[in-house]
């Protein structure tokens, strides 16, 4: 667990590099595809709603992060 969860009680349910398969539940305002894994969000760029895909994380913030679409 990292420090911040730690301190805080509850950390993400992910860490950089990890490994997913998700299914896309939505299209944010900017156009990347959300993700909940565990009911953390994920933004997923280049996907559309209902894609299953498998991404890796490359960025987790407190409240939401971030990964690409592993081939």
């Amino acid at each position: 667990m990292s420090e911040f969860g730690r301190e805080f009680g509850r950390a993400p349910p992910v860490e950089v590099g990890d490994i997913r398969e998700v299914r896309i539940e939505a299209v944010g305002s900017e156009g990347d595809g959300i993700a909940k894994v565990d009911g953390f969000v994920v933004f997923v760029p280049g996907v559309k709603v209902d894609d299953v895909v498998t991404i890796r994380i490359t960025k987790v913030l407190r409240k939401y992060g971030f990964a690409e679409v592993v081939e």
